[in-house]
């Protein structure tokens, strides 16, 4: 069997993509909201280990379309390594017609642009780039470990090399004393990167995180569903990224959008005026998740 360590996280286009963990955990590991990888330490996998794993692959399956590489920041490998792994998924598994990775800000900005032109020429065709907030204070806050400059510079960097960038944003990030900042800022940042496909979840606790001890507490007020749809709101008012694909049907959300910017925009924001006014109900809490 293909090897994996603790619990494996996934966009939810890679659903039927082969997952292979070439890091082991995040390389930052420290967002106040996160809890995904927190019974981990970073490390970036043997190449051996990786490429026993697509041997193993190659031989459960005749047939492998898409490869995603995990864990939540494989492209912080050395540009060689990635290479390496890159030109040996083509040799064991010639039909795979896409492979993806999440990257962090830092794994994208610590690389020339060379070299990301390389890996995208080996194969590696789309990145997805949690972005968060556009906002500085609030990336400070929960400790995102890069400003919405420097966010930014990474995603353009991505587009640059030719692959595709798919970037996530989280609705109620900013609290009630940031949402408007934090909806008019992360709509300023995708406008200047005008991202591929933009994924917009909503902020949901499951297990224990600073951000959820700071809500228990009373530190942090976590948004309502009106309170959140005013604020997505506020962002599709004021984003402007023609041609990019926007979601907001992921399970966290309080009402499901789907369009494509800016052509579907104005009727996205028809739908949140009528969740606002009780027209349309707002998903129970009992079947959000992560």
């Amino acid at each position: 069997m293909v090897y994996y360590e603790g619990r494996v996280f996934r966009p939810p286009s890679e659903a039927y993509s082969l997952i292979v963990q070439v890091t082991i955990g995040c390389s930052h590991n420290k967002c106040t909201f996160c809890d995904m990888y927190k019974e981990k330490r970073f490390r970036v996998r043997p190449i051996e280990e990786v490429k026993a794993d697509f041997d193993e692959a190659r031989r459960m399956y005749k047939q492998i379309d898409r490869i995603f590489l995990a864990d939540g920041d494989a492209l912080m490998c050395r540009p060689e390594h990635m290479a390496e792994i890159l030109r040996y998924i083509r040799e064991v598994i010639p039909e795979c017609e896409r492979v993806t990775s999440y990257g962090s800000p830092a794994s994208i900005l610590c690389k020339k642009q060379e070299d990301l032109d390389e890996l995208h020429r080996l194969g590696l065709e789309m990145i997805y780039l949690g972005v968060e907030s556009g906002s500085d204070e609030v990336l400070r806050r929960v400790n995102k470990g890069e400003t919405a400059d420097e966010i930014v510079r990474a995603g353009l960097m991505v587009k640059e090399a030719g692959m595709k960038l798919s970037v996530t944003a989280i609705a109620g990030l900013g609290g009630d004393e940031l949402s408007e900042e934090h909806a008019v800022k992360t709509a300023e940042a995708l406008s200047r990167m005008k991202p591929h496909y933009i994924g917009l979840l909503t902020l949901l606790f499951e297990q224990e995180t600073p951000l959820m001890r700071d809500w228990q507490e009373g530190r942090f007020h976590l948004l309502s569903p009106m309170e959140i749809a005013a604020e997505t709101l506020t962002l599709l008012e004021h984003i402007d990224c023609e041609g990019s694909v926007f979601r907001a049907n992921h399970a966290s959300n309080y009402v499901n959008l789907a369009g494509t910017l800016n052509r579907d925009r104005e009727a996205m924001i028809a739908r949140l005026r009528q969740a606002l006014d009780g027209k349309i109900k707002f998903r129970s809490e009992a079947f959000r998740a992560r």
